[in-house]
């Protein structure tokens, strides 16, 4: 299984790892932990990998386009509505727009990794469009966090890029910031969260196959899950515990893996 390294991947792949090894008895389920978002869906158009988690659609449209042929794309495994943009923390209060960035003490916008179609967009679209002073700044998601973290317990003024399903909603009082230029085209729009896998695993592997086909996740359940790893500081020991604390929500896609046998 894939991992780009965003939050609601490591929590989706793990939930998978564990319900595979620990339910439907495979010996080792391995995530193999990508460099960037094209070489992963090659890998996984090649049979390198089995499966990617975390296809954001209309947003990596071109990238699925071209394994298209060597994919089976999945119906999308979030149940509720995305958000992505740019966020600032609520405490800058008059700030409600991108093209209002300007006139605060933000000197950074803190982003993530350079192959997101976020960071492509914020780069070569909004801070053109809007004439932005800020330095984008690229960065592991991990890291980017960490930054946001510290700046907003200092409360400072920063922006950086936000987006939902995630527990950062949750732990921080964020306000997404309106594009009225609508700079970052279809990525203010909603995206649907899906899984790609490789083209001969429904034959392959009809079990794993129909696992994560069967995987559904409302945006509740899926911060809860990232709560919990986030809690036992172990993506695996999180996703176990929260497989077993929600035996209702996994029971009906188990039975989908088993009847697949």
């Amino acid at each position: 299984l894939a991992n780009i390294g965003w939050d609601e991947n490591v929590a989706v792949s793990n939930l998978t790892k564990v319900l595979l090894e620990d339910e439907l008895d495979y010996q080792s389920v391995e995530i193999r932990t990508a460099e960037d978002l094209d070489s992963t869906y090659r890998a996984v158009a090649s049979g390198e990998l089995d499966a990617f988690q975390d296809v954001w659609l209309p947003n990596q449209e071109a990238l699925l386009d071209q394994v298209a042929e060597d994919v089976e794309h999945l119906d999308p495994w979030f149940l509720g509505e995305t958000k992505q943009g740019m966020a600032v923390p609520a405490y800058m209060d008059d700030v409600r727009s991108i093209d209002q960035l300007n006139a605060t003490d933000a000197q950074f916008i803190f982003g993530i990794e350079p192959s997101s179609v976020m960071m492509r967009e914020v780069a070569g679209e909004v801070i053109p469009a809007y004439g932005l002073e800020q330095m984008l700044v690229e960065a592991p998601t991990a890291g980017m966090l960490a930054e946001v973290e510290r700046r907003y317990d200092a409360r400072e003024d920063f922006v950086f890029l936000a987006w939902s399903p995630h527990w950062m909603n949750q732990r921080y009082d964020i306000r997404y910031l309106a594009d009225p230029k609508d700079a970052m085209g279809k990525t203010n729009d909603p995206a649907e969260c899906s899984t790609i896998v490789s083209g001969d695993l429904r034959e392959e592997d009809p079990v794993a196959y129909a696992l994560m086909d069967a995987l559904a996740l409302t945006e509740e359940q899926i911060n809860a899950l990232e709560y919990a790893i986030n809690e036992e500081g172990d993506p695996l020991a999180g996703a176990r515990r929260w497989a077993s604390e929600n035996r209702e929500v996994v029971r009906p896609w188990i039975e989908a893996a088993r009847n697949a046998r």
